[in-house]
C-alpha cells in the first residue's frame, strides 16, 4: 500500500464540527488524541434519540484518508492477480504470520480514485492495468474508522507481473501472486484469504465475471 511522503490528506479535516446533515446530531467539540502517522480524534456531540431525548455522547474515530482497491483479472486465462504482504495489526490479533493475501489497494492522497488505484496497482504488481471500472464505495469499519473505500475492477494480461514489487524506501516487501479465480474463492472459503475487501471483490467476480 502506498504511503505518501506528501502532506497527509484527512478525510474529515475539521473532525466533523461543521456537519449539519443530521438534525439529530449536534457536534460540540473535537479533541485530537494522536497525530503521528494518521489522526485519532475524540468527538463530543449531542444526540437526539428516537424518544426525543437529547444525550451527550463521545466517539473516537481514526482518520487515515480515503482509499481504493482493485480486482485485476484476466478473463481469458481465468486468473486474478493478488499480492501478499505483512500486516502487523492482523499478526498481533491472531493471524499466524501476518502475511495476508490481498487485492492491490492504497490511499488516494488527494488524487482521483481511479487514477490513484491505477498507480497503486501498477506499482505493486508491475502489470499494465486496462480500463478501470468503478464498482461501489463502502465504509469498511464505520464504527471506528472514517475511511471510505472505492472498489474497482480492471483487466490485465497474465504473465506480465513481477515476482516481487513495492517501494523499498517505504518498507514495502510485496509478493505478487497469480491464482485461478476458482482457487482464490476456495482459499477464501477455507479461511486462507481473510482480507475483507479482497473477499468482496472475489465474490463480485464470481457473480459478474472477470473484467475484460
Amino acid at each position: 500500500m502506498h504511503e505518501s511522503t506528501e502532506p497527509r490528506i484527512d478525510a474529515v479535516a475539521d473532525g466533523g464540527l461543521a456537519l449539519t446533515g443530521n438534525p439529530r446530531v449536534r457536534p460540540v467539540g473535537v479533541q485530537v488524541l494522536a497525530d503521528d502517522w494518521y489522526v485519532l480524534r475524540k468527538a463530543t456531540f449531542d444526540y437526539r434519540g428516537r424518544d426525543g431525548r437529547w444525550t451527550r455522547q463521545s466517539r473516537e474515530a481514526y482518520d487515515r484518508g480515503n482509499g481504493a482497491v482493485i480486482l485485476l483479472g484476466d478473463a481469458a486465462a481465468g486468473t486474478v492477480l493478488l499480492i501478499r504482504q505483512f500486516r502487523w495489526p492482523a499478526y498481533v490479533n491472531g493471524h499466524p504470520d501476518g502475511m495476508l493475501l490481498e487485492a492491490p489497494a492504497g490511499l488516494l492522497d488527494g488524487q482521483d480514485a481511479a487514477a490513484a488505484i491505477r498507480r497503486e496497482a501498477e506499482e505493486e504488481t508491475g502489470v499494465r492495468v486496462g480500463a478501470v471500472r468503478p464498482l461501489f464505495e463502502v465504509y469498511m469499519s464505520p464504527g471506528s474508522v472514517t475511511e471510505r473505500l472505492h472498489f474497482f475492477a480492471a483487466p490485465y494480461v497474465s504473465g506480465q507481473q513481477r515476482a516481487g514489487a513495492g517501494v523499498a524506501a517505504e518498507g514495502e516487501d510485496i509478493e505478487v501472486v497469480e491464482l485461478q479465480l476458482a482457487d482464490a474463492l476456495a482459499l477464501a472459503d477455507a479461511g486462507a484469504i481473510v482480507d475483507a475487501k479482497t473477499i468482496m471483490l472475489l465474490q463480485w467476480a464470481q457473480s459478474h465475471g472477470l473484467p475484460a
